[in-house]
């Protein structure tokens, strides 16, 4: 008798599971990041803190059976992260090996690594050893900069290479290249048009994130000081304190649409394997 399963997954189902998986969890994580600073913003029961990455998964292990929901979201993490490495290193989006190409895929290696640190973040909450938050690490990676020969330049590479992120995204948008992920969907078309400027609305909100995470690290290499650096959560902090409640909010908005297109992408999105 044959030892193998005739009916277990294949390569190509494993990472179409890996796919969807991820983008549930990250379009969980989104959600949650917007809605704790949309409150934070009118100081409705959340604290001071805004809602980055770190602190929407620290809320999650707050709640009534925290540590298996928690669990789940670091596996749903682990799998986003482990899709975008597969989709860089064998380029199942066919992207090539030009110069073109070779920058899409090392975006995709980017967006790896961010998500391997978030659920490796997810898995010291999990086993009671996180207490450095997003700012923390990005201000050690900064301090760490700062040390080397050239540090200002190295800090304010980084700076500027967040910002570009951020300013992808935001052509990501407007160029309309995100209708790409659900374009083929046979929905309703009100209904695809009213999900796919939920996306646009997403990304734009992301841009400006990263942009403003960029120019936390651009401060730090102007000023040699890497307590100037931060992740989401001090971008939250000083948009809040130069622009207002108002404007926070509305970025705080715009990233629950960020989450609600990712579990559309979850559904809907084709996945090449």
């Amino acid at each position: 008798m044959s030892s193998s399963t005739p009916n277990a997954p294949s390569r190509d189902q494993w990472i179409e599971i890996a796919a969807r998986t991820g983008l549930t969890a990250k379009g969980i994580v989104y959600s949650l990041v917007g809605i704790l600073t949309f409150m934070a913003a009118f100081e409705m029961g959340t604290g001071d803190d805004k809602g980055g990455k770190s602190q929407a998964l620290e809320w999650i292990e707050e709640q009534p059976f925290g540590q298996v929901l928690l669990g789940l979201i670091a596996i749903g993490l682990l799998c986003y992260s482990v899709w975008r490495l597969v989709e860089a290193f064998l380029d199942t989006e066919d992207k090539g090996s030009d110069a073109k190409g070779l920058v899409v895929r090392s975006r995709y290696v980017f967006s790896g690594l961010m998500y391997a640190a978030s659920t490796f973040y997810a898995a010291k909450l999990l086993f009671g050893s996180g207490s450095d938050d997003g700012s923390d690490t990005r201000e050690t990676v900064a301090q760490k900069l700062l040390q080397q020969p050239y540090g200002q330049w190295l800090v304010g590479a980084v700076a500027l290479g967040v910002m570009a992120v951020g300013v992808y995204q935001a052509y990501y948008s407007l160029s309309g290249k995100h209708r790409k992920k659900i374009q083929k969907t046979k929905l309703d078309n009100k209904v695809k048009e009213t999900l796919l400027a939920s996306g646009k609305v997403g990304y734009i909100a992301r841009g400006i994130v990263w942009l403003l995470i960029g120019y936390l690290f651009l401060r730090a290499a102007l000023q040699s000081d890497s307590s100037e650096a931060g992740g989401s959560d001090s971008a939250f902090s000083f948009l809040e304190q130069a622009w207002g409640s108002w404007v926070l909010a509305i970025v705080a908005l715009g990233l629950v649409c960020y989450g609600i297109f990712s579990f559309v992408r979850a559904r809907y999105q084709p996945v090449n394997t």
